[in-house]
């Protein structure tokens, strides 16, 4: 029976985390989920977790005389390496996305100790769709420069000058507080969240494109204020959430939530069919992109409303269909 569709992913490190514990009651099952997880993951994974008179669950834990659970293993998980991920990791550090994200000693290092690992795949064996081809330039020096210097200020809380290019060709210089960096996978670009002040205070939010940027230079001065991502967000959100409901065929529910765990959603699991019924809140100018990976999941998604939204994702369906049958 396969209980973890990728060792040691979210999941697996939860299930670590719970049988970890000599004994749990229910209530600290669900915090471990919930501080470990995805937001929906308390829809399904404490069914899969707590014994279930059905024996549905995944025989992880069992129930003691005073409510309590516990383990059923003998010791607690061992966190290993095992060859594929090492040949997985291989393959990761040959995208210059992830160099990002470490210093030149950590890859370094890396790089020493996987030297004799054969990679798990080559860049060069995928091909995508629906994305631009003028992706940020991930490997250059100033690239670089300017994403460390966003990733530290994030970390710091520090208030950074940046001088950047708009879309509209307009060159601008001005103090930002940045609080979060986020990938674009149509756009194949960065761009860092950022709050803009003048004069000491909160003028206005809004994203930089990291490509874009020409120069940062630090202030040295650190917002101890509740400028939190959340409130970002809010004031980032579209008016009318999109709604879309997913069946449970094929694990649909399961990888719509995995899909799109970063965004906002009120959702409703249907006890009947399980399927799920999602309000997603999102930034207007994610849009297109949304609608992309909307899509990719075929006919196990719809999409309920707002009228606009649906009748985009016809458009886009019917020139599919249209181009698929030109080329016949």
């Amino acid at each position: 029976m396969t209980i973890f569709s990728e060792i040691y992913g979210a999941y697996f490190r939860i299930a670590a985390a719970v049988l970890s514990k000599e004994s749990l009651t229910e209530a600290e099952i669900y915090d471990i989920i919930n501080k470990m997880g995805f937001r929906d993951s308390a829809l399904f994974l404490p069914q899969k977790l707590i014994p279930r008179a059905d024996g549905t669950d995944w025989g992880l834990l069992r129930k003691n005389h005073d409510g309590s659970y516990s383990t059923v293993l003998k010791n607690p998980p061992a966190a290993i390496l095992t060859k594929l991920q090492k040949m997985w990791l291989k393959s990761l550090l040959s995208d210059n996305k992830i160099n990002l994200f470490l210093s030149e000693k950590e890859t370094e290092l890396l790089a020493e100790r996987l030297k004799d690992v054969p990679k798990l795949y080559k860049n060069e064996h995928f091909r995508f769709t629906d994305i631009f081809t003028d992706g940020d330039d991930f490997g250059s020096e100033r690239y670089r420069r300017n994403f460390s210097a966003i990733l530290n200020a994030i970390k710091r809380r520090e208030l950074l000058e940046i001088q950047f290019t708009s879309g509209h060709g307009k060159r601008i210089r001005a103090k930002y507080l940045p609080i979060k960096i986020e990938y674009s996978q149509k756009n194949d670009k960065f761009r860092a969240y950022c709050y803009s002040f003048g004069h000491r205070r909160v003028c206005g939010c809004g994203t930089i494109n990291i490509g874009r940027i020409e120069d940062i230079a630090e202030t040295g001065t650190v917002i101890r204020s509740e400028l939190s991502e959340e409130r970002f967000l809010s004031r980032m959100k579209c008016d009318q959430p999109i709604t879309v409901r997913v069946t449970a065929e094929r694990n649909a529910a399961e990888r719509f939530t995995a899909e799109f765990a970063s965004y906002e959603k009120h959702t409703e699991r249907d006890p009947e069919d399980g399927s799920l019924l999602v309000k997603i809140f999102y930034n207007p100018q994610d849009e297109t992109e949304l609608l992309i990976r909307l899509l990719s999941f075929g006919p196990v998604l719809e999409i309920l409303s707002p009228k606009e939204f649906r009748e985009q994702a016809a458009k886009r369906v019917k020139a599919q269909v249209e181009l698929i049958q030109n080329k016949k």
